[in-house]
């Protein structure tokens, strides 16, 4: 064979491998993050006195930033500990855990399929027949390679696609431990807020206790009439009724915390502790890098961005693919000579492939990711107006309660004044005892009141950096 007729046999596929290195079109459309609707400022952040709002920028993706442990900003020893075990023992972190190593798993498999893939092979048989046909031997060993290049992008938007659904998973990750501490903390709250319920109710019952052997005393005396007693009667099997109530409660609280932390519930219990009535002060000029940082908007645009490069896997079947082929290994009747240069076998190969009718399938599945495509932004798109809403409601409860705190505490300390007022006049015979039943279950209800307000603005409080996206570190000075 001529120098001549081997370069022309091969021309073809040295012809596609300089397609394959000069290759730089692709096939996807270029990726914009999607645009968004934000406001200029938030509504519930404007200073009641002036009316002006605390400086503002547009909110990007960005979750990665490194996030505080806002739970310490409640300063309960307790609740540090167990947020920071959440991590490990969590089952539904776990579960998001594994599916982000799963998406770095894919990722790996995707970048594998741009370069070549490379095969040993080897094969012994023995053949023979009937009469007089001659046994025979035949060994192989060979070692080949195949490639796709890349020609229109697909590979690469594969492996783009693959990168993008990573990093939503690292969002989900994200969202998920956010939302399992926020969860801790509030199931924490909602216990300790149990507890002090609990107390009032235990400090009422010897209250009304007390007021029911008055009451017994002066029936006996014959200076009270039956309905006295029974209604005193009444009023402490109520107040009894609410701390059973208050038990089942606690306890549900209770569980739900061993199961966030990945605890069998019987095997886990919370001691009654001080509670910490502290409400960190969240600024409602919170700049834009905290909106940022929620994980779920970062999650639904990088869902776009993959939805974008699926839109370049598609597109690719336009256009014929190519596949190289190559072996070189040897072939004998006998294991000895294998390996003479006689004995060698080699190959090379060009595979053209290219769709000429369909029926339109190619151009369905390019519509179809499109669709899919303007789905995910619609998506994104509604994921920030609900962050935002969350934000904006967020504000508006934490100034509510801190308002109606001041309110409660005002109006349980006058209860408590008229409660006792009333019943030094019952004694003294001036009032009857229903007056005095009144007034004992609008203090009663009151102090409840008061304490439920407390709470309440701790787990507003918990929820509003929940919508921020996390905890936050404080400019340095």
């Amino acid at each position: 064979m001529s120098k001549y007729a081997f370069s022309l046999r091969h021309q073809p596929i040295a012809l596609a491998v300089a397609a394959a290195l000069l290759a730089g079109c692709s096939v996807t459309p270029t990726y914009k993050v999607p645009d968004a609707p934000a406001p200029s400022a938030y509504k519930e952040a404007l200073n009641d006195a002036d009316k002006t709002a605390a400086g503002w920028t547009a909110a990007t993706p960005a979750d990665t930033l490194e996030r505080g442990p806002w739970w310490q900003l409640f300063g309960d020893p307790i609740l540090n500990q167990m947020a920071d075990s959440i991590e490990v023992n969590n089952q539904n972190v776990a579960a998001y855990a594994a599916a982000y190593a799963e998406a770095r798993a894919t990722v790996a498999e995707q970048r594998a399929t741009l370069f070549p893939t490379v095969d040993l092979n080897g094969s012994g048989t023995r053949s023979g027949g009937g009469g007089n046909t001659a046994t025979t031997n035949a060994y192989r060993a060979n070692i080949g390679a195949s490639w796709e290049p890349d020609l229109w992008g697909k590979l690469r938007a594969g492996v783009g696609n693959a990168n993008a659904a990573l990093q939503a998973s690292a969002a989900d990750l994200a969202a998920a431990r956010l939302s399992a501490q926020g969860e801790l903390a509030t199931n924490y709250f909602s216990l300790r807020q149990a507890d002090a319920e609990k107390a009032i109710l235990d400090a009422t019952v010897d209250g009304y206790a007390r007021v029911l052997q008055i009451t017994q005393n002066r029936f006996d005396a014959g200076i009270a009439a039956k309905s006295d007693l029974l209604q005193a009667q009444t009023q402490l099997a109520s107040a009894r009724i609410d701390q059973i109530t208050l038990v089942r409660t606690r306890a549900t609280y209770e569980h739900a915390i061993a199961v966030l932390l990945g605890k069998p519930a019987g095997d886990f219990t919370l001691p009654a502790a001080e509670w910490k009535i502290t409400v960190p002060d969240i600024p409602t000029g919170v700049p834009s890098t905290l909106l940022q940082r929620r994980p779920d908007i970062a999650a639904a645009e990088r869902r776009v961005a993959a939805a974008n490069e699926s839109i370049g896997i598609a597109r690719s079947a336009y256009f014929p693919s190519l596949s190289l082929t190559g072996s070189y290994g040897y072939g004998a009747a006998a294991t000895g000579g294998l390996f003479n240069a006689s004995n060698n076998l080699w190959s090379l190969g060009l595979t053209a492939a290219q769709t000429l009718f369909d029926a339109g399938a190619t151009k369905a599945k390019v519509q179809g990711a499109e669709a899919a495509r303007d789905q995910a932004i619609a998506t994104y798109r509604q994921t920030v107006l609900t962050a935002f809403a969350a934000v904006e409601d967020q504000l508006t409860a934490t100034r509510a309660l801190a308002q109606q705190q001041d309110l409660r505490k005002a109006a349980s300390e006058a209860a408590d004044q008229v409660e006792v007022q009333l019943l030094n006049r019952y004694r003294a015979g001036q009032v009857s005892y229903s007056d005095v039943v009144t007034a004992q279950q609008t203090a009663l209800t009151a102090r409840r009141s008061l304490v439920q307000a407390q709470a309440d603005r701790q787990t507003t409080a918990i929820a509003l950096i929940q919508a921020l996206g996390g905890g936050w570190h404080a400019p340095q000075e």
